[in-house]
């Protein structure tokens, strides 16, 4: 579809608000998405991190104290 200048192509023969707001809709959506998938990668890889040296540190053979037993490193 041919327009003959540029406020006919923004107008879109009357239609322009609509679709302009799809787009900018779908644009927003999309980068939403984008923004989400990029926090949730932070997270994974900081609990990642996290878990790693807690297992380091577990095989390690260093003495953890347990707060929920009463704090003894020989509670079973």
């Amino acid at each position: 579809m041919a327009f003959a200048s540029f406020g006919e192509f923004l107008g879109m023969g009357g239609h322009g608000p609509y679709v302009w707001a799809a787009w900018a809709v779908t644009a927003a959506l999309l980068g939403g998405i984008v923004l989400h998938a990029r926090s949730e990668r932070r997270h994974l890889l900081r609990n990642l991190q996290r878990r790693a040296r807690r297992e380091r540190r577990l095989a390690g053979g260093e003495a953890t104290v347990s707060h929920q037993r009463g704090g003894h490193n020989d509670d079973t």
